[in-house]
């Protein structure tokens, strides 16, 4: 664990457990030289508690190079609790968890991530202030499917030469709460979507509302189209995916979307260009930071319609010096977190 922390410079990683209710976790805190680190609960089960604290480093590791490139004053955090195969009750769970948040003492603030709801926050902020998403604060998934919006343009603008998405073939994957906002977005800008989900009934729904085109999750990688935009979990672009690709771009919602950062040097020696995933979906972090800060709704929505003139940087920087958007975008943080 403490060669795993070196590596990526992590602070701290807190594990918790309760025998009353059964809770196992972790909270993982990556960088707090901006601010309180802030991240999101995911709800999982996992084979071994190593792969879970192995998932909570690497998050948290974005979360930091997220708020950092979105300027917030915010560190980066990441909170995992081990999802058991019964939960006696669910609410005294996500209750004993909000005791262990608040023993950090305003170190660590969580908000919703995969398997947890603004329900479960409502019970976390039972027994602690350090808490965002609830039912009270919002949904953040329209403002992630807001500014992956507005990187999808700015990716139009680089690699298409095109200011606007009409008639763009875009093949989205993962047709969850943000991957399905994205969907509406771009059906409304004229993109020609293909849409894939492991939920056959996701797919159906969105063909029914949104007349777009489904494709079989087999063939997501091969499909024809301009932008890959992935939208489900992390880890899906690796050099066998990567290999099967046939679009000009990549940039959707997912969070990890590279195996590693070779994935990132095979698109670029591909002439696929890549949208940094923590730079392009960043609009829920932004949305859950600065709701918690008390920031009118109005001016958030600002904030989030930034993540383009981000993008448009990284990239003109990225053709400048000759390096991939992923390496320049990594120093960019580097350079905030640590003045490297």
């Amino acid at each position: 664990m403490f060669a795993a922390m070196r590596s990526d410079r992590m602070q701290a990683v807190h594990l918790f457990a309760d025998e009353q209710t059964g809770l196992e976790a972790i909270i993982a805190i990556h960088n707090t030289r901006l601010g309180p680190a802030l991240g999101g609960c995911r709800y999982m089960p996992y084979a071994t508690t190593e792969q879970a604290v192995a998932d909570a480093i690497r998050l948290a590791r974005g979360m930091s190079y997220k708020a950092a490139l979105a300027g917030l004053e915010q560190g980066g955090g990441k909170a995992v609790i081990l999802r058991p195969a019964h939960v006696p009750n669910r609410a005294a769970l996500f209750e004993a968890f909000g005791r262990c948040i608040e023993s950090l003492r305003g170190g660590y603030i969580t908000a919703v991530d995969s398997g947890t709801s603004p329900e479960d926050m409502d019970c976390i902020a039972q027994q602690t202030g350090h808490v965002t998403s609830t039912t009270q604060a919002g949904d953040p998934s329209p403002h992630t499917a807001l500014g992956v919006l507005m990187g999808i343009r700015s990716v139009a603008r680089a690699k298409l030469g095109r200011d606007d998405l009409s008639g763009v073939r875009i093949m989205l994957q993962g047709l969850g709460n943000v991957g399905y906002a994205l969907a509406e977005l771009l059906v409304a800008e004229g993109a020609d979507l293909l849409v894939s989900d492991l939920d056959a009934g996701k797919v159906r729904l969105a063909v029914d509302e949104l007349g777009v085109k489904p494709v079989a999750a087999d063939a997501v990688y091969e499909s024809p189209c301009d932008i890959f935009v992935p939208c489900g979990l992390g880890g899906v672009l690796d050099s066998h995916t990567i290999n099967r690709l046939r679009c000009a771009a990549v940039a959707g919602a997912a969070n990890n979307q590279l195996v590693d950062r070779d994935a990132a040097d095979l698109l670029d020696a591909r002439g696929i260009l890549y949208a940094p995933d923590y730079v392009i979906n960043a609009g829920g972090l932004l949305y859950v930071a600065l709701t918690h800060r008390g920031v009118a709704a109005g001016d958030i929505a600002q904030r989030v319609k930034l993540i383009g003139a981000r993008l448009d940087s990284i990239f003109a920087q990225s053709i400048a010096e000759g390096r991939s958007p992923a390496e320049i975008a990594d120093h960019q943080a580097e350079a905030i977190l640590y003045g490297d």
